[in-house]
């Protein structure tokens, strides 16, 4: 093979391993929002695409005209620590509200191209005036036009719409604000990734409370795996897709695989010779390194693209109490109480007190316990165990060796973990 052709190689190789990991990281990218990144994805589509489908089951979407590139992710369990997040400075979790409007402004704005702030609100409010189980939408409220915002500021980041004139923000403070949007109906139909979509189910409304773990399963039920979950009641061929499939996307989409959290016949898959072997070439493809522990696994990044959020990191108060009650959490072999963590962070407010202002409310330290717990969770660093907040094997790579005590000018912790 001639220089040339190996230096195109290799950067073909750079290229789909960097569209591999910014697709993990941010599964809709767009070229209004990422033009360098869409046209990486977009050059290398197909063996970007050829990587997913084989190694994770996931299908990778490119339209070139329409400005976007989609992973569609598909996993069978619930994970609760992976909520959508409102676009504001303390990132908080949406709840159920949010998520409610959220699919209901979803689909109301697929009725136009173009729209209004207050139109959209109107059509919200009828529609679910109208529905039997999701609460009247009423712009009266300030927390409820909050909501109504933080579903719609998240619709723009994924560039579902787009904001014509005026601010959405506005809207928060008077519900007569002027905002105009254009809609993107496809990257709207996109935004589900759902082997079979929930209007298919055809289950009365009144149904729905009482089966919605059974409703879940048959939406994120892939038939190509068998007829049931984990690849039963198919053929040997159906039960090593999902063995492969399973597996990977545990491996490319969490921070941390346990071997307690596989079960017998995936454990036994990724510790096989063929398992591993795959393991290897598949993280060496998409620019991984492979950390085998004797608990688990772990992939490292080391240019940081596939991930949209870092530990230890010091960008919010949160993160930092987290790091600094995981010592606490770690030097209890049988974990440790919220009371004796509250203890603890209370300790820190009182000791820095020009830090993390905005968690010194009527509560105390509560909040911040409860932020620190929700970044640890996350991280696959800590777990509840009954009443009690274990440290998770992973954590021991944050071990700290070395302190320094004295504050800083900003008044903020000192700490330097090894």
């Amino acid at each position: 093979m001639s220089s040339l052709a190996n230096q195109l190689a290799i950067a073909e190789r750079h290229d789909v391993a960097r569209g591999i990991r910014l697709l993990l990281a941010d599964p809709l990218i767009t070229e209004r929002g990422a033009p360098e990144s869409f046209e990486l994805i977009r050059r290398r589509k197909d063996p970007i695409a050829r990587w997913f489908d084989y190694y994770c089951g996931w299908s990778v979407t490119v339209e070139p005209r329409l400005g976007y590139a989609r992973l569609a992710k598909v996993r069978t369990d619930v994970d609760a620590t992976r909520p959508a997040h409102r676009l504001r400075s303390g990132r908080a979790a949406f709840d159920r509200r949010r998520y409610t409007l959220l699919c209901v402004v979803a689909a109301e704005l697929l009725t136009a191209p173009v729209t209004t702030i207050g139109l959209l609100a109107d059509r919200i409010a009828r529609a679910t005036a109208a529905d039997p189980v999701v609460g009247t939408f009423d712009t009266a409220h300030k927390p409820e036009r909050r909501a109504y915002v933080d579903a719609l500021r998240l619709l723009e980041s994924y560039g579902a719409i787009e904001v014509v004139d005026g601010s959405t923000e506005s809207f928060v403070d008077a519900e007569d604000a002027k905002v105009l949007y254009r809609v993107d109906a496809t990257s709207l139909m996109r935004m589900l990734s759902a082997p079979t979509g929930p209007s298919r189910l055809a289950v009365p409304i009144e149904d729905v409370p009482g089966r919605f773990d059974e409703l879940l399963g048959e939406i994120t039920r892939e038939p190509r795996y068998g007829t049931r979950a984990g690849g039963e009641g198919g053929s040997e061929v159906q039960r090593n897709l999902w063995l492969r499939h399973s597996v990977f996307r545990r491996l490319f989409d969490d921070p941390v695989v346990y071997r307690d959290d596989l079960c017998e016949a995936q454990l036994a898959y990724l510790t096989s010779p063929t398992g591993r072997q795959l393991a290897r070439k598949a993280a060496d493809e998409a620019g991984f390194v492979v950390e085998e522990r004797a608990e688990g696994w772990l992939l490292t990044d080391t240019d940081a693209l596939a991930t949209d959020g870092k530990f230890p990191d010091d960008s919010s108060n949160a993160k930092v109490a987290a790091l600094l009650l995981l010592d606490v959490i770690a030097a209890s072999t049988g974990g440790v109480t919220p009371e004796q963590l509250r203890s603890e962070a209370d300790t820190l407010l009182t000791r820095f007190p020009r830090w993390a202002r905005t968690y010194r409310t009527d509560d105390g330290p509560d909040p911040l316990v409860a932020d620190a717990i929700t970044v640890l969770t996350e991280f696959g660093l800590a777990r509840h165990s009954g009443d009690r907040i274990r440290a998770l094997p992973a954590a021991a790579r944050y071990a700290v060796t070395a302190t320094r005590t004295t504050e800083d000018v900003s008044g903020t912790p000192g700490g330097i973990p090894s």
